[in-house]
């Protein structure tokens, strides 16, 4: 039987920095396969990597990208110990400003591919097992003009949380919800537009210091969450204490909005 780690978002950002990540990982693995809409960046993935890559160029924000994969690991049938999901993309307008199929596609992709992917793999897991979902520190409030993406990340650390206990109780798996703040990767090309409106970013950390820290995190048994940063872990704390109407308030203030 093989093992394996699935990598879901990896030509790119957290995802491909996770997958570098695998590489210098003490646990054997037999093959990576890695998942993303760009074969081509798939592909340049290979000569970094000594182990074996399998390539899957989906858009798992279609149903029928889910089922390529569920027909590859029936006829593979491996033990997964890792499965780390990074696909996802945000947007920065207002609700009524955006189309209403971009919006929907980043539900499919955001939440819906989770469960379809997570819910794929769980028969492969194994005692000591690890799924990592990339939430966001945007799941821990509400935020106007990147409403979408927040509670579509708010959904993911919810799951994954609810998720992880099951794990536990059933596999002997874990599952860990990465929630970085602003981080430097190729989210902002797509977020963006030339009139964007959300401008200014408290601050901006690079992938290697999420991965880092989310591997420091997977160590800990009773971990769920993962978060960088004293800024990240002062919002997350500040926006349990304060009322969300007045986190709201003071983002728009932020962003010249109010």
């Amino acid at each position: 039987m093989k093992t394996i780690a699935i990598v879901t978002g990896a030509s790119s950002g957290i995802g491909k920095e996770f997958f570098l990540s695998l590489l210098k990982k003490d646990e054997p693995l037999d093959e990576i396969w890695v998942v993303a809409r760009s074969e081509e960046n798939l592909k340049a993935l290979q000569p970094l990597s000594p182990l074996p890559l399998r390539i899957f160029a989906l858009d798992l924000s279609k149903t029928e990208s889910t089922a390529i994969l569920t027909a590859a690991l029936q006829a593979e049938n491996p033990c997964v110990k890792y499965l780390i999901c990074a696909s996802g993309f945000g947007r920065f307008s207002a609700v009524e400003d955006d189309k209403t199929a971009v919006l929907e596609n980043m539900i499919d992709l955001n939440c819906r591919s989770i469960v379809s992917v997570t819910k794929s793999v769980c028969p492969y897991l194994e005692k000591g097992s690890l799924v990592i979902l990339i939430a966001s520190v945007a799941a821990f409030q509400p935020i106007p003009y990147i409403a979408t993406y927040g509670a579509s990340k708010a959904f993911v650390l919810s799951y994954g949380r609810a998720f992880n206990r099951e794990l536990k109780k059933k596999r002997g798996a874990r599952c860990l919800c990465v929630c970085p703040f602003w981080t430097k990767t190729a989210f902002f090309d797509r977020a963006k537009s030339e009139d964007t409106i959300v401008k200014k970013y408290a601050v901006m950390y690079e992938p290697k210091q999420i991965v880092t820290r989310a591997w420091k995190d997977a160590k800990k048994k009773n971990r769920d969450v993962s978060v960088f940063g004293l800024y990240t872990r002062g919002q997350r704390l500040l926006v349990k204490l304060l009322p969300h109407r007045l986190v709201m308030r003071i983002w728009l203030r932020q962003q010249k909005l109010n």
